[in-house]
């Protein structure tokens, strides 16, 4: 049992590095300035309709998954702590 723990445990800090190096790449979504944040006036155009495909939207969709996996880790090392 101490073996899985110590795996999880480096799995654990793998996912905490990448969780914010992959944060830290992504830039602001709000970037127009707090005036559009405001009136809430968005454009919508071909690139705001394919957003999930680009490098911004992969980095999103990996920052979610590693959130998850991250939460689901947490819970895991957890319950294995109190056993």
């Amino acid at each position: 049992m101490e073996m899985v723990k110590n795996i999880l445990y480096i799995i654990y800090a793998i996912i905490c590095v990448a969780i914010i190096i992959i944060t830290l790449v992504q830039k602001s979504e709000n970037e127009a300035g707090p005036s559009e944040a405001i009136t809430g006036s968005t454009t919508n155009n071909f690139y705001d309709k394919n957003k999930g495909r680009t490098g911004e939207g992969l980095l999103k969709r990996w920052t979610i998954i590693l959130g998850i996996i991250f939460a689901l880790l947490t819970l895991a090392l957890s319950v294995l702590t109190l056993v």
